[in-house]
């Protein structure tokens, strides 16, 4: 099945729909569900083919979406998708105007001098005085026009 898979995806949009039921029975090993139109069908099969091809998600990857799936299903809020990935015990800091500040990552959220919070921008917003971006303050993120070397703004 690896050759030509760019091919081999090109040529499902050409397939009926008998087809591509036909294929996702071969490729998934279980019938589709009922009332699933074509036009879904296909993008399923491509990554499918690609996947069967190329090999599936990392076993970590597999681990973090099911977390976050789990976490989504506690509380709806977005917050959970927005904020970095910092493993529990890191440490973070930024000199700025002369002063070191440091951040803790902690299982909940996140400790500066002592108080917790919920987000790094609440923290660089506490440090700065302005809206900014938690983890872009913190070099979580670089900024596209950001200089380097920049220590202290």
């Amino acid at each position: 099945m690896k050759a030509n898979i760019a091919g081999q995806i090109a040529h499902l949009r050409r397939l009926s729909r008998q087809q591509l039921l036909d294929l996702w029975q071969k490729l998934y090993r279980k019938a589709v569900l009922p009332g699933i139109r074509r036009e879904v069908m296909i993008p399923f099969l491509a990554y499918r083919i690609q996947e069967i091809a190329y090999g599936g998600l990392k076993t970590a990857t597999r681990a973090e979406l099911r977390r976050l799936a789990r976490a989504l299903e506690r509380s709806s809020s977005n917050e959970l998708l927005n904020q970095p990935r910092i493993k529990s015990g890191t440490r973070l800091s930024r000199h700025w105007h002369g002063e070191m500040h440091e951040v803790f990552v902690t299982d909940s959220g996140f400790e500066y001098r002592g108080v917790g919070y919920r987000s790094l921008s609440e923290i660089a917003c506490k440090v700065t005085g302005t809206r900014w971006s938690g983890p872009a303050f913190f070099g979580l993120i670089k900024k596209p026009n950001s200089v380097a070397g920049r220590r202290d703004e």
